[in-house]
């Protein structure tokens, strides 16, 4: 159990939320409970995810994918207006972390997938979002160990006995962070989407790339957050996976 607030400091600080100029608001988006004990964690703040946090009574919702992006209608009408009326009629906290989650070095979406891959040697490129690792296999057999480790088909181009040593990879829709992958010469890039053009620029660069899934590369950041803060301030916490084929 803990105070909301002392949990939003701890957040704040442990994920370095000020080091990130993002699309959208992170840290605490819709003000609850004062005192958590019980947690739950999805990818997006869905209508489906807010009913089942109310269905079992939790205190607080994490997520990756939460509300306020950039650019979108600054109206608080529609499915925006369901899903936060949802939140505050029972009082629940939602906790939101976009480019933090993805790149932290302990619970971010980037490292915890490149665990799952048994990635060597896993490090961010430069100051991008963008990281890189070694693996000895082909890009048959690492598109193998993604599906069972995703949970779905990926999108593979390039030549399946393809040797990959050096990769790259960078959860969610970063099908343009491709040119980092080419810049240090990497075997293979994988990323949640892919764009009409990146096959022909993947082919032309000598270099493979998977297309995994936006949310399935995006679903273990914040499994591991909640798993932390449910050690360090012994709360319940149940990750709920809303499935999305995208």
């Amino acid at each position: 159990m803990i105070e909301q607030k002392i949990l939003t400091e701890y957040c704040h600080q442990y994920l370095q939320v000020d080091k990130f100029s993002d699309y959208c608001p992170n840290g605490l988006q819709i003000q609850g409970k004062k005192v958590i004990q019980n947690i739950i964690s999805g990818v997006s703040a869905n209508q489906d995810l807010i009913d089942i946090a109310i269905n079992k009574k939790a205190d607080a919702l994490f997520v990756h994918h939460g509300f306020f992006w950039k650019d979108e209608a600054p109206e608080i009408i529609g499915i925006k207006k369901n899903r936060i009326k949802a939140l505050l009629e029972h009082d629940i906290n939602l906790f939101a972390y976009h480019l933090p989650l993805d790149a932290h070095c302990v619970v971010g979406n980037n490292i915890q997938l490149a665990t799952r891959l048994n990635i060597q040697n896993p490090v961010p490129i430069g100051d991008t979002l963008v990281w890189q690792g070694e693996v000895d296999t082909t890009l048959e057999s690492i598109a193998k160990l993604i599906e069972r480790v995703t949970m779905r088909m990926p999108l593979i181009f390039g030549d399946l006995p393809k040797c990959i040593r050096k990769i790259a990879w960078c959860s969610g829709g970063a099908q343009t962070y491709i040119k980092h992958a080419i810049n240090i010469d990497a075997d293979c890039f994988i990323t949640g989407e892919v764009s009409e053009q990146i096959p022909a620029i993947a082919k032309e660069n000598n270099i493979a790339f998977i297309s995994a899934g936006h949310h399935a590369t995006e679903r273990y950041g914040v499994q591991a957050l909640c798993q932390h803060l449910s050690a360090k301030f012994e709360l319940q916490h149940q990750f709920i996976e809303i499935s999305n084929p995208v």
